[in-house]
């Protein structure tokens, strides 16, 4: 088998690593550091040793067709947002972290942000891409099936919801050739639930 700028290969050797963001410990500042080490730098090394290149795995700024997207699935995502307050389990577990006061909330949500840019940069980016190259449904589900699965452990609605989103943030990314528009909707539809949480 032809090793480099095998996109089969990169999948497979990246896998491991949903493991060691899984398992590994600390607050949220270091959970950070894990996710930004473990599902971006790492795995963008490994790939670039592999062959691919940045635009092979949606590194870039892409079209505005994709942020347009997120824009109005933020939007629509809102009243979903609403509801989810009213799941007691889902109140009981947002946000993922203790905070003293604003200053220290929206400190931690930087944090929540880089563990989602990161998170958005592996599945969406560096996995699905240059799957997707070779055959769009196919990649899109290899990364949709561990993603939801990384979410076994946190309220029980949330993984056939992460699997649903996951399809949809994968289109998105492709529609618009960069995996930030998934970023920024996965983020700040976050922050939102977040602040949700704790206003009502």
């Amino acid at each position: 088998m032809r090793l480099r700028r095998n996109p089969w290969v990169l999948y497979v050797a990246l896998l491991p690593f949903i493991l060691l963001v899984r398992y590994s410990g600390g607050g949220i500042f270091r959970w950070a550091g894990y996710n930004f080490l473990c599902y971006f730098a790492v795995p963008l090394l490994l790939a670039r040793f592999l062959g691919f290149r940045p635009e092979d795995m949606g590194m870039g700024i892409g079209k505005k067709t994709g942020y347009k997207w997120a824009l109005m699935l933020f939007l629509a995502a809102i009243p979903l947002s609403l509801y989810g307050v009213t799941v007691p389990s889902m109140k009981e577990y947002y946000p993922i972290f203790e905070y003293s006061g604003w200053g220290d909330f929206f400190l931690k949500e930087l944090a929540v942000g880089v563990i989602m840019f990161s998170h958005e940069a592996f599945y969406r980016g560096i996995l699905l891409f240059p799957l997707a190259r070779k055959n769009e449904w196919l990649g899109i589900l290899a990364q949709d099936i561990p993603y939801a699965l990384a979410h076994i452990g946190k309220p029980g609605i949330e993984v056939p919801y992460s699997f649903v989103a996951g399809i949809i943030f994968a289109k998105l990314d492709l529609k618009g050739e960069s995996f930030l528009p998934s970023f920024l909707l996965h983020w700040f539809g976050s922050v939102l639930f977040d602040l949700l949480c704790v206003l009502l």
